[in-house]
């Protein structure tokens, strides 16, 4: 597996779990955000981290949005990845108090080996048997979902390529958090043994995945919210592996309303181009009815 960007591989569990609550939209990714006192309009752009650039292609009027504004802004900054990628890193070490022998059933420990040896060019437990599991979750997740979209396999992320635009104007670059408020939300809300329950549950039930991936790939590509949230409001009563609703709110929820205490000041001062995971527009708590509640009138571009 090439490590090419620990953040798009942890970014794809986060497109899986926290798929938005459900409200209606218009379907599209990019949207205007006007009035309230705002002197010139920002834009709104829901991204997804694993596509390749070549999709941006087809959204009407994102290369007018971008160049009319002063600023990108994005969930963090990722003008250094490395020092990023060795927080992440770091992060992603398990206490050595905890060991997968004990933390799984021996069929699911002899399954979880041979399955990252199978997709990590042989690199089994003992290689990486101190990494949480969390993030062998999204190792394996993200791996499988190269080998099912080929086609998708983006050297950069979208969201990395409107900050690296955005460097070569010259203009600033906006993180709304920081890292170590994704490092939480991904890998360190949950237990030791809630993450190796999860990791489990998804070896055993790979066919789910793959229908996750389906679904928010072809809803994706079709600028279609309103099958992301449609995934969302779902709920499967023979779903093997079931979020809790705390688990969506950190990956989702709480960030949203950390957020739009932080855009107002932001786009105020200068007009900016908002690039987030599109899982954060849409639902009663997502961007798009948080940045209308506070009185912004926010339109797709079509």
């Amino acid at each position: 597996m090439k490590m090419r960007s620990l953040w798009s591989l942890l970014m794809l569990f986060v497109t899986l779990v926290a798929c938005g609550q459900a409200a209606g939209h218009d379907n599209g990714l990019l949207w205007k955000i006007s009035g309230n006192g705002l002197e010139q309009p920002s834009y709104l752009f829901g991204t997804h981290h694993l596509v390749p650039l070549t999709f941006l292609e087809t959204i009407d009027g994102l290369d007018e949005a971008f160049e009319a504004t002063e600023q990108v802004v994005g969930e963090l900054d990722m003008n250094d990845m490395n020092a990023l990628q060795m927080q992440v890193m770091q992060a992603s070490v398990m206490d050595p108090q905890y060991q997968y022998a004990d933390l799984l059933s021996e069929a699911d420990y002899e399954l979880l080996d041979s399955k990252l040896k199978e997709l990590l060019m042989g690199m089994g437990l003992d290689q990486l048997g101190q990494m949480k599991p969390a993030m062998l979750n999204n190792m394996i997740a993200v791996t499988l979902y190269q080998q099912f979209y080929p086609e998708m396999n983006a050297q950069v992320s979208i969201d990395q390529h409107f900050q690296q635009k955005a460097m070569r104007r010259l203009r600033p670059v906006v993180g709304l958090e920081e890292i170590e408020d994704q490092i939480y939300a991904l890998l360190g809300h949950q237990t030791i043994e809630r993450q190796a329950e999860s990791l489990a549950c998804m070896l055993n039930h790979p066919e789910l995945l793959k229908e996750q991936m389906d679904r928010m790939t072809t809803a994706y590509l079709a600028h279609e919210l309103s099958e992301l949230d449609a995934m969302y409001k779902e709920e499967r009563e023979d779903d093997p592996c079931p979020s809790t609703q705390e688990e969506k709110d950190v990956l989702n929820k709480d960030r949203n309303e950390r957020w739009l205490k932080k855009l107002p000041e932001i786009m105020a001062d200068k007009s900016s181009f908002i690039a987030v995971g599109c899982l954060h527009l849409v639902g009663e708590d997502g961007l798009i009815i948080g940045l209308q509640q506070q009185g912004y009138t926010v339109e797709v571009v079509k």
